[in-house]
């Protein structure tokens, strides 16, 4: 039986406490996922190797969520990265950052701290997860 490539999430994340969460929870649901510090690395890593989705802080020292996922997006179009959903994940949940994330070019807008069940359910509208053991 031929195993299914797990589904590669990168976490652009600033803070530390953040990144061990999400990536811990990345990994109880089966998913290989990658850290990017801020949106410089973020738009790195991506040109090395595109993921199959992005979760995105939005307040990052040097470039923030929004002004990466805008960049992601304009490399999207000019053919130079393939489509992948990109998700907000931030602490601001006023409608006007939801409208500002959704305006960059995300797809959806996650608020933290980050809930397991909350984040596979939207992860799972986007990626096929592994079945739990």
């Amino acid at each position: 039986m031929p195993t299914q490539r797990q589904p590669q999430v990168l976490l652009v994340e600033d803070n530390h406490i953040n990144q061990v969460v999400a990536l811990e929870f990345l990994a109880l649901m089966g998913v290989q996922s990658r850290l990017a510090r801020n949106g410089i690395e973020a738009l790195t890593a991506c040109a090395e190797s595109a993921p199959d989705l992005v979760l995105m802080d939005i307040q990052m020292p040097g470039m923030d969520g929004l002004e990466c996922a805008r960049r992601l997006r304009a490399q999207q179009r000019d053919g130079h990265l393939p489509a992948f959903p990109i998700l907000a994940l931030t602490a601001h949940a006023l409608d006007a950052d939801v409208a500002a994330s959704m305006e960059a070019g995300m797809d959806e807008h996650l608020t933290k701290p980050l809930d397991f069940v909350a984040l596979r359910t939207r992860l799972q509208r986007w990626l096929k997860l592994p079945e739990p053991n």
